[in-house]
């Protein structure tokens, strides 16, 4: 046996020791994966492939989802995108990616409705998180004083809607469901312009026309990394959870009052209704540190005692 095939042999060998590891401290839910911590950047940077290591992003590539995964994970040939948001949800769920990721909240038009809606759904826990900053561009193979159409996905277009009644008023304005379909669009049609990223003006081929058209020069969304797994404290770490309350006036009241009593910071705060159930409604919420911190845990099992429903979507490292 040459050298090059006993490096592979052990580093395999190597791979299913800790791959073993890992399934076996996972098969305890709400246990915090020791030694690797649970932290998905070190998961995945093994390499583990006896197992789903995959991570699925709503697509196609070259979207900003793409990019948040590229920015998180390294570009890999295990990134691969699926249709919908919802899809990244169930791929996780089914096992057939480690981990997604999903947009959750842009600094510009806010929540992200569909993410939060499977999160009611699907039991998957957020293990970490990561912004990035977005930068659209007007793409096109014509001159801007030849645009007539430009196509890109709702949110692009919103976060651009100041410069394009300024810059192109006369423009009509077509959503599509990606930037990277608007690209697709804007190479093949004539007097037409995508709203979309440098990567996917290399891509199809396209001129960029003007940069950084979006209205607001700090846009960014954030995106979480949704998977099974329970990161162990950071250091730096934020807690997300999902409630329900009594439709009862001061039932929320209260319940924020948990936290403050605690000293804890709540640091973002989202209502959703509760399908069939007029004027209720779930309670996302973020909260600075680790569920293992002892004055967050006591709130938390306080809110137990004061909800209808409460899920612990994560403990997790700030996103840079």
């Amino acid at each position: 046996m040459n050298s090059s095939t006993s490096e592979d042999t052990e580093r395999l060998e190597k791979i299913r020791e800790i791959d073993r590891r890992i399934e076996e401290l996972l098969s305890h839910r709400g246990e915090v994966v020791a030694g690797l911590g649970g932290d998905p950047k070190e998961i995945f940077a093994l390499g583990l492939q006896s197992h789903p290591i995959g991570v699925a992003y709503l697509g196609p590539q070259h979207s900003y989802s793409y990019a948040a995964a590229s920015k998180y994970f390294g570009f890999s040939e295990f990134l691969h995108p699926v249709s919908s948001i919802s899809a990244v949800f169930e791929e996780v769920q089914r096992g057939q990616s480690r981990y997604g990721v999903v947009p959750i909240e842009n600094s510009t038009d806010g929540r992200i409705v569909d993410t939060m809606s499977n999160f009611i759904r699907s039991p998957i826990q957020i293990c970490g998180e990561v912004l990035l900053p977005i930068h659209h561009n007007l793409l096109s193979n014509c001159p801007r004083s030849e645009i007539r159409k430009v196509y890109s996905k709702p949110q692009a277009i919103s976060q651009c809607r100041r410069w394009l009644s300024e810059h192109l008023p006369d423009a009509q304005r077509v959503e599509v469901a990606s930037t990277t379909e608007a690209a697709k669009i804007a190479r093949e049609q004539p007097g037409s312009a995508a709203i979309a990223s440098v990567q996917a003006a290399q891509e199809y081929s396209l001129l960029i026309v003007c940069k950084s058209i979006e209205d607001d020069p700090n846009n960014a969304t954030r995106f979480a990394i949704i998977g099974k797994d329970y990161p162990r404290p950071s250091g730096n770490d934020k807690t997300s959870l999902l409630f329900q309350v009594p439709h009862q006036p001061g039932a929320l009241a209260d319940a924020m009052l948990l936290f403050r009593d605690n000293q804890i910071n709540l640091t973002w705060i989202e209502s959703l209704p509760v399908p069939g159930a007029p004027n209720e409604y779930f309670f996302f919420v973020e909260l600075d540190g680790h569920i293992e911190q002892s004055s967050l845990n006591h709130a938390i099992e306080s809110l137990k005692l004061r909800a209808l429903r409460l899920d612990i979507l994560g403990s997790y490292a700030r996103g840079s």
